[in-house]
C-alpha cells in the first residue's frame, strides 16, 4: 500500500500501511471481522433493546440481501438513512454498505426543504426512515428520485408484544408520530423478513470507494455532499484508535453515545472505532429530554461518554446525574463545538473523570487533531493524528512558524475524495499540494499542542450542528416585510451559541411580529437554525461595495 507521503494520489484514494495493519480494503470488513471476534457481545443498546455482534452482522446481511434481491438497486446508488439513535441505524447502515451502496447520512431534524435538496443532490433512489419524520418525507417524496421507501418505528426490534406497546404508546399516547400517508412504503421488518436465508453477493469494493455522503455546508451554506471513501474512514478509525489503545480493553468498554450516529464525529467513533474493538455502545435518542437520560445512564456501569460542550453544562446541572455512581468512567471525549474551561473543569469535578478534546471537519472523516490521553491541554484541540500534515499559512498561503496563528490546513489520509458533484467547491477548499483549508484560524504551540483562535468562517455552532448564516439570511430576506438581514452567532449558556438575526424592514412596513418571523423560519428552517434573537435595525453595516460586515455586528 502506498504510505501517506505519496501525494501524487487523489485524497481519499490511499489507507497508510501505519494505519491498516490487518489490511482492511472496506468498512464492511472491519465490521465482519469484529462480529466473528465478538460474535456472542452485546453492540448496541438503546430503548431497552441490545443487539450483539452476531445478530448486527445477520440482520445487516438480511437487510444487503433484501437490496440486492428485491429492488433493482446497483452498487454505488445512493441509499439515504434518516434515523435517531436506535439500533435500526448500524442494522441498516453495514447492510447498505455489504450490498455496495452509498449511505447518505439525513438529519431527522431537517424541514422538508431541506430533505428535498440533500435527495436530489445526492441523487438517493433509497432512503430509510423513522417514522416520526415521515410526514415530511411525505410532502417531497414525488419531487424526488427516490423509488425504494422503508420506514421503522422506534420499537421494531422487540419482542412482538413488546413493539407493539411501546410503538402503540409513542404513535397515540405521546403522539410523536404524525400523520402520514406513504402506501408504498415498506416496514423495515418487512424488508428484512424478504432478505432471510439469501445470500448476499460479493461487491467490487475498494479503499477509493466512496463509502458515505456526508452533507455540510462549508463557507456558503449551500448544502455539499463530502465524499468520504473507505479509506478515509479506515484511516482515521485507526488515527483516532491508536489515540485511545491506551484507555479501552477490547470487549469490555461501555461508551454512551448521545450524539447522532448521523453525525460524523458519532459517526467515526461508535460506528467504526470503538466496534472495532468489540465495545458496547448504548444509543441514546432523544439526549434532550436530561431526565430520561440520566435514567437510562443509572441501569449503566459506563466507562466512556462522548459529547460536547452545551451537554456537560446541562447534565452538571443536574442534582440527578451528580448522584450517578461515576467509579467506571475513565474517558470523556469532547468534539463538534468548542470545550470551555468552565465545562471541562465542572465535569472533572462532578464524575472525576477528565475531558479530552479533539478537532476534525467533515470533510476529514472528521479527526484531525485529538489530546493524548494523561497529557491533556484544555483549551487546545491537541496534536495531530498520525500520518496527518498541518500547515500554518497566511493570507498569501505562506507557512508559518509555529508561535504564529493563520489559516489551519490539512494533508492526510482522512481527507475526504471532494464534493459530489462539485469540482470547483472542491478546488477552492485544496491547495495544489494537498492541503485541506479548514476555515479555521489556529496556532501550533512550541510542544506541538493546536488552538483554534478564531473562525475565518462565519459559521454558527449550535449544540454541534453548523448553521450558515446565508442560508438563515435566504429563509429571512423571502420574508414580505424584510429588506435585508444578516446572522451571526451569539453566545448561548446552553447552546454553545444561538443565532441573532438582524432584519431591516421594507419602507411600507411600520411593525414586525418576531413570533410570527420564527414561525415563518420554522417552515423553512430546522429548529436549531431558527433566530432565537431578532433586532430590528434601520440599516446594516457595509464594505465600500456593499458586503455585510458581520463582525461589525458581532462587535
Amino acid at each position: 500500500m502506498p504510505n501517506a507521503l505519496n501525494y501524487s494520489l487523489a485524497p481519499g484514494c490511499y489507507i497508510p500501511e501505519s494505519l491498516n495493519p490487518q489490511g482492511y480494503c472496506s468498512v464492511t470488513e472491519v465490521l465482519q471481522e469484529s462480529c466473528k471476534k465478538y460474535a456472542d457481545l452485546p453492540a448496541f443498546t438503546s430503548v431497552g433493546r441490545t443487539i450483539t455482534y452476531r445478530e448486527l452482522d445477520e440482520k445487516s446481511d438480511q437487510f444487503a440481501a433484501y437490496l440486492q434481491n428485491h429492488t433493482d438497486l446497483k452498487p454505488g446508488d445512493r441509499i439515504a438513512i434518516q434515523l435517531p439513535n436506535v439500533i435500526q441505524y448500524p442494522v441498516v447502515l453495514f447492510g447498505a454498505m455489504k450490498a455496495g451502496m452509498v449511505v447518505v447520512n439525513t438529519n431527522p431534524l431537517y424541514t422538508p426543504k431541506e430533505l428535498q435538496h440533500q435527495f436530489n443532490d445526492s441523487g438517493a433512489k433509497a432512503l430509510v426512515v423513522f417514522a416520526n419524520m415521515a410526514h415530511n418525507v411525505e410532502k417531497i417524496l414525488a419531487n424526488t428520485s427516490i423509488k425504494h421507501l422503508i420506514i421503522t418505528e422506534i420499537a421494531d426490534f422487540h419482542s412482538p408484544v413488546k413493539r407493539l406497546l411501546v410503538n402503540s404508546v409513542v404513535k397515540y399516547v405521546k403522539k410523536l408520530v404524525p400523520d402520514y400517508h406513504l402506501p408504498n412504503a415498506l416496514t423495515l421488518n418487512e424488508a428484512l423478513a424478504k432478505g432471510v436465508g439469501e445470500t448476499v453477493s460479493e461487491v467490487d469494493v475498494n479503499p477509493e470507494s466512496v463509502a458515505v455522503l456526508q452533507y455540510t455546508g462549508g463557507t456558503t451554506g449551500v448544502a455539499k455532499g463530502a465524499m468520504l471513501t473507505h479509506a478515509n474512514l479506515i484511516s482515521n478509525m485507526n488515527q483516532l484508535g491508536s489515540r485511545l489503545t491506551c484507555i479501552i480493553d477490547e470487549g469490555v468498554e461501555v461508551y454512551i453515545a448521545p450524539l447522532p450516529l448521523y453525525h460524523i464525529y458519532a459517526f467515526l467513533i461508535h460506528g467504526l472505532t470503538l466496534l472495532g474493538r468489540g465495545s458496547h455502545t448504548v444509543l441514546i435518542p432523544n439526549p434532550r429530554d436530561l431526565p430520561g437520560f440520566v435514567k437510562e445512564l443509572k441501569k449503566w456501569k459506563f466507562s466512556g461518554f462522548v459529547g460536547l460542550n452545551t451537554l456537560f453544562v446541562g447534565l452538571c446541572n443536574r442534582e440527578d446525574f451528580r448522584q450517578l455512581d461515576f467509579s467506571h468512567l475513565k474517558l470523556t471525549c469532547s468534539g463538534g463545538m468548542p470545550l470551555t474551561h468552565a465545562a471541562a473543569e465542572e465535569w472533572e469535578r462532578v464524575t472525576g473523570c477528565k475531558v479530552v478534546e479533539g478537532y476534525g471537519l467533515t470533510e476529514t472523516s472528521p479527526v484531525v487533531s485529538f489530546n493524548p490521553i494523561g497529557k491533556e491541554q484544555i483549551g487546545t484541540i491537541g496534536v495531530p493524528v498520525a500520518e496527518t500534515d498541518i500547515k500554518i499559512q497566511d493570507d498569501e498561503g505562506n507557512a508559518l512558524p509555529q508561535g504564529e496563528s493563520g489559516m489551519l490546513c490539512v494533508r492526510g489520509p482522512q481527507v475526504m475524495k471532494g464534493y459530489w458533484q462539485r469540482e470547483e467547491a472542491t478546488r477552492e477548499i485544496m491547495t495544489e499540494d494537498g492541503f485541506l483549508i479548514t476555515g479555521d484560524i489556529a496556532v501550533q504551540h512550541l510542544d506541538g499542542y493546536l488552538q483554534i483562535v478564531d473562525r475565518a468562517k462565519d459559521m454558527i455552532i449550535v449544540s454541534g450542528f453548523n448553521v450558515y448564516p446565508t442560508e438563515v439570511e435566504d429563509c429571512l430576506s423571502s420574508h414580505p416585510a424584510i429588506l435585508e438581514s444578516a446572522a451571526i452567532g451569539v453566545a448561548d449558556d446552553k447552546t454553545g451559541e444561538s443565532v441573532k438575526a438582524f432584519v431591516v424592514l421594507k419602507a411600507d412596513v411600520e411593525a414586525l411580529d418576531r413570533d410570527e418571523l420564527r414561525r415563518f423560519c420554522k417552515e423553512n428552517l430546522a429548529a436549531y437554525k431558527v433566530p432565537k434573537y431578532i433586532e430590528i435595525r434601520k440599516d446594516l453595516p457595509k464594505t465600500n461595495v456593499g458586503k455585510v460586515l458581520r463582525r461589525a455586528l458581532r462587535d
